[in-house]
C-alpha cells in the first residue's frame, strides 16, 4: 500500500489532530515503514503452519475441580446490612 503525504494530513485531519508539515513528513516515513513491514509479513507463506497460543511450547498446570472452601452464605449475610430471602438488599440508584 503506497501512503501520500496527503493522506497523512487527511487522516490527521478526520483524527483533528493539528499537524505541521515537518510532522506530517516525519509521519508518512513511519507509516510507509509500517506498512512495509506488513506487506514483508503477508509475504511469508503460512500455509500449513499452525496458528500458536504461545511463543513456547508450554501448558498450564491445572488442578483438580473440587471444592476446597465450605459454604459460608450464612456467616456473611449475617453481617450484611440488609438482606431478604437470601439476596442482598443495595439502595436504588437509578430512579
Amino acid at each position: 500500500m503506497t501512503l501520500s503525504i496527503d493522506d497523512v494530513k487527511k487522516v490527521a485531519r478526520l483524527a483533528r489532530l493539528a499537524v505541521t508539515e515537518q510532522e506530517a513528513q516525519t509521519a508518512h516515513v513511519q507509516l510507509s515503514g509500517i506498512f512495509g513491514l506488513i506487506a514483508e509479513m503477508q509475504a511469508v507463506d503460512t500455509i500449513g503452519i499452525e496458528p500458536m497460543s504461545h511463543a513456547q511450547d508450554v501448558t498450564q498446570r491445572l488442578r483438580e475441580d473440587k471444592v476446597t472452601e465450605g459454604n459460608q452464605r450464612e456467616l456473611f449475610q449475617s453481617v450484611a446490612p440488609q438482606v431478604e430471602r437470601g439476596l442482598y438488599l443495595v439502595p436504588q440508584v437509578i430512579e
